[in-house]
């Protein structure tokens, strides 16, 4: 499983005098590390997502690219005085391969530590062939 980041096109307008065409989307992430285990049955992905609940959780698959994308919630209370660091979205994209039961992959987010299980399909899977002794 490779990772790949899909390139986002942005059209704008015609660059103006005096201004610079856009180059970048204004949203920032974090890439969350993670940790890939297989086994006979397929693939997990173990993302740290410090910050993200359930509800800020997206995972979608695509065109066979799984994008995991997790929104903070913001713990801290009152109103920020000094900030040195801010506490910034994820984003993270794996290319699968075609051995990936797509439709069976799951997912559980537990103290912010997200397992994506990966299933491998049937036809993938390893097969042990008995001998019969006569």
């Amino acid at each position: 499983m490779a990772e790949q980041t899909v390139s986002v096109t942005q059209t704008s307008p015609a660059t103006t005098e005096g201004k610079l065409p856009t180059t970048r989307e204004e949203t920032r992430y974090q890439i969350p590390p993670v940790d890939i285990c297989e086994s006979k049955d397929g693939l997990m992905v173990i993302a740290d997502l410090p910050g993200v609940e359930r509800d800020g959780i997206d995972i979608r698959v695509n065109n066979d690219v799984l994008t995991i994308q997790g929104k903070v919630k913001n713990v801290a209370k009152g109103d920020g005085i000094y900030n040195e660091f801010a506490m910034l979205d994820y984003f993270r994209q794996f290319q699968l391969s075609d051995q990936v039961a797509q439709d069976k992959i799951t997912a559980e987010l537990k103290h912010g530590v997200l397992k994506v299980y990966l299933p491998k399909m049937e036809k993938a899977k390893p097969k042990q062939i008995a001998v019969h002794v006569s």
